[in-house]
C-alpha cells in the first residue's frame, strides 16, 4: 500500500458524497479515520461541504440525525474503529424507526487485524445490520475500490435504490465500514475539490384511493407533517394530531382527543383510521389501532410497519375519492372538540378597575394584575409559553419527557415545524438532535430560533451535546429544561402503584441536585432561571442570538 492509497480512497468517497448531494458531515476525531476526516475538512475549507466536529460519537450521531431530520438530505458521520462505532448505534436505531436518512462511515482495521487481539479492533461488519438499509464492508484500498459506494449509499439512505411503486421509499441509515492499512493518510493533491450536486429527492409512489363511506378519522403521529392536515381537510374527516406530529393545525383538528376517543358516542363509532407518522403519545390511540373492528390504513414512513391490529394496510401514500362528505360525523367531533379546548391565557386586564377612582376597585384590579405577573409556572403553563413563543419560522423539538405528554394534552392548533425523536422515544440525544436541526435550518437562511423543551433527566443524559467548537457557527438554540429534580413521569406509571416509595425514588425517580447554572457556565451557554410566566415569556421572546439554557423549576 502506497502512502496515498488511504487518502486517495477517502478523498474519492467524500467527493462522490458531495456530488451526490450530501452537504453536512459530522466528525469525531480518531486515528483510523484520519484520511476521511482530512478529506472532509479540505472540502469544507473550499466551501463544498459543512463539517461539524464532536468529540463524543453518540453526540455526533444524533447531531447528524438532527441535520438530516431538518434537511431530509442524508448527513454523514465519520468515526474511528472500536467502541467509537458502537456509540453510533442509538442514532442509527432512531433513524431506522423514524425514517431519517443517515450515513455511518466507520473506519476499521484491515481483515488481517480482526479477531487477533489488535488494538481497537472489534466486529464492526454487521454491527448495524438489523437497522441498516444497506451495509457494506468495503475492501481495503489497494485490494479493491471504493468508487461507486457513495452513490449507492445515498440512494439507499433515501430509500430510492429499489423501491417499487406500490411501496413507500423508506429512508434510513446506511453503514459503510471502511478498513485501511498504514500509513493511514497522506497529502491530498493541491487541486482536490468536489462540485456539490443537487439534493437527492424521494421517489413518488402510487397512492391508494380511499373511498368515502366508513366513519373515518385521520391520525397524525410523530413526523406526519402537514400531509395529515391536508388529508383531513380533503376527506372532511376529524384530525387527531399528536403535538409532535407537525399536523396540529387547520379546521378539523380535534382538541382533548384522549377523552373523546374513550367516548362511545365518538371513539366507539370509528370504523376506519388513516394513520400518518408514528403515534406514540397516548394509550387511547394505541387501543383504537388495536381494535379488530377498525380498518387501519397506515402511510408507512419508518423502517418498521405499523400493524397493531393484525390487518393494517401499509401504503406509500393516500388520496381521497370524490363523493359527499359525512358532515354529521365531522360535526359531532368538532362540537365535542370545541368544548374540550384548554385555555391557559390570562384574563384580560380590568381596565375599568385600573382606571377607577374608587380605591378598593383600583386596588383589587392592580392586585389581580400583579397576581398574573407573579403566577408561578407549572408544566401546563411552561408548555403553553413555549408553544405561544414559537412560530413557522422557528423550530421546536420535544424531548421524550413528561412535558411532551402534558403538551399533547393541553396545546391548541398552530402550524409550527415540530421535531422529536419518537421513532423509539428514547431520552438520549435530544440536545444534539436539536443542535443539528438548528444548524441545518440556519444553513438555508431560516431566521428563527430552534427551541427544545425537555425534562431534567433528558437534559443530563445529553449534557455532552452542550460542548460545541468555538470555530464553528453557533446555533440559535434555546434549551428549556423543566427541572423537577428527577423522573416524575414514573409517578404516573404502574410502578408507582406497587413499588415502595424508597425504591421508586432510587431506581426510577432518580433524584439529583445538579446545579444547571454551573453546567451552563462550564460550557459557555447563557443561562436564565425563571419561575413566573411573565419572566419566561420575556426570556423566550428576547433571545440573545446564540445558545441559551433556560431552567424552569417545577414541583414533583
Amino acid at each position: 500500500m502506497t502512502a496515498s492509497e488511504a487518502s486517495d480512497a477517502a478523498a474519492s468517497l467524500l467527493a462522490e458524497l458531495v456530488e451526490a448531494g450530501v452537504t453536512d458531515v459530522v466528525i469525531s476525531p480518531g486515528s483510523r479515520s484520519q484520511a476521511l476526516a482530512l478529506a472532509a475538512t479540505r472540502l469544507a475549507r473550499d466551501g463544498a461541504l459543512r463539517v461539524h466536529v464532536r468529540i463524543d460519537e453518540r453526540v455526533a450521531g444524533f447531531t447528524a440525525l438532527g441535520l438530516a431530520r431538518e434537511s431530509r438530505v442524508p448527513a454523514a458521520v465519520i468515526c474511528t474503529s472500536g467502541t467509537a462505532a458502537a456509540n453510533l448505534l442509538p442514532a442509527a436505531m432512531e433513524a431506522f424507526h423514524a425514517g431519517v436518512p443517515l450515513l455511518l462511515l466507520t473506519a476499521d482495521r484491515p481483515p488481517e487485524l480482526r479477531g487477533v487481539g489488535a488494538n481497537q479492533a472489534t466486529v464492526q461488519p454487521g454491527l448495524f445490520d438489523p437497522w441498516a438499509r444497506l451495509a457494506i464492508d468495503a475492501p481495503v484500498p489497494g485490494d479493491g475500490e471504493w468508487g461507486g459506494l457513495a452513490a449507492r449509499a445515498v440512494a439507499a439512505a433515501m430509500g430510492t435504490d429499489a423501491a417499487p411503486s406500490t411501496l413507500p421509499a423508506i429512508a434510513g441509515p446506511v453503514h459503510l465500514n471502511l478498513p485501511s492499512r498504514e500509513p493511514l493518510s497522506g497529502a491530498l493533491p493541491d487541486d482536490y475539490t468536489a462540485t456539490p450536486g443537487p439534493a437527492p429527492a424521494a421517489i413518488g409512489a402510487d397512492a391508494l384511493v380511499i373511498e368515502r363511506g366508513p366513519r373515518t378519522i385521520v391520525i397524525g403521529g410523530a413526523d406526519a407533517g402537514p400531509a395529515a392536515e391536508e388529508l383531513s381537510f380533503t376527506g372532511t374527516w376529524p384530525l387527531i394530531a399528536e403535538i409532535v406530529s407537525g399536523s396540529r393545525f387547520g379546521r378539523y383538528v380535534v382538541h382533548g382527543y384522549r377523552e373523546l376517543l374513550r367516548d362511545d358516542a365518538l371513539g366507539g363509532r370509528i370504523e376506519r383510521a388513516v394513520v400518518l407518522g408514528h403515534p406514540t403519545l397516548s394509550r387511547e390511540v394505541t387501543a383504537l389501532l388495536s381494535r379488530r373492528d377498525v380498518d387501519v390504513i397506515a402511510v408507512r414512513s419508518g423502517g418498521e410497519e405499523l400493524d397493531l391490529n393484525g390487518r393494517t394496510v401499509a401504503v406509500a401514500s393516500v388520496t381521497v375519492a370524490d363523493g359527499d362528505a359525512d358532515r354529521a360525523w365531522l360535526g359531532a367531533w368538532l362540537e365535542a372538540s370545541a368544548a374540550s379546548v384548554v385555555d391557559l391565557s390570562e384574563a384580560a386586564p380590568d381596565q375599568e378597575g385600573l382606571l377607577s377612582t374608587d380605591f378598593a376597585s383600583r386596588r383589587d384590579a392592580v392586585r389581580a394584575e400583579l397576581d398574573a405577573v407573579r403566577r408561578p409556572l407549572d408544566r401546563r403553563l411552561l408548555a403553553d409559553a413555549v408553544w405561544r413563543a414559537t412560530w413557522p419560522h422557528d423550530r421546536l423539538m420535544f424531548g421524550s419527557s413528561r412535558l411532551v405528554r402534558v403538551a399533547d394534552a393541553v396545546l391548541g392548533g398552530k402550524k409550527v415545524p415540530v421535531h422529536s425523536n419518537r421513532g423509539l422515544a428514547g431520552i438520549d440525544g435530544t440536545i444534539a438532535t436539536a443542535t443539528g436541526i438548528a444548524l441545518a435550518s440556519q444553513a438555508t437562511g431560516a431566521a428563527g430560533v430552534t427551541r427544545v423543551l425537555l425534562g431534567d433527566l433528558a437534559f443530563l443524559h445529553d449534557v455532552g451535546a452542550l460542548l460545541l467548537p468555538p470555530d464553528e457557527p453557533a446555533p440559535r438554540l434555546q434549551v428549556i429544561v423543566g427541572n423537577d429534580g428527577g423522573g416524575t413521569i414514573f409517578d404516573s406509571l404502574e410502578v408507582a402503584a406497587s413499588a415502595p416509595r424508597e425504591d421508586l425514588d432510587r431506581a426510577f425517580f432518580t433524584p439529583h441536585t445538579v446545579q444547571l447554572e454551573h453546567i451552563a457556565l462550564a460550557y459557555g451557554w447563557d443561562y436564565q432561571r425563571v419561575t413566573t410566566r411573565a419572566a419566561l415569556d420575556q426570556a423566550l421572546t428576547t433571545p440573545t442570538g446564540g445558545r441559551q439554557l433556560i431552567e424552569v423549576p417545577l414541583e414533583r
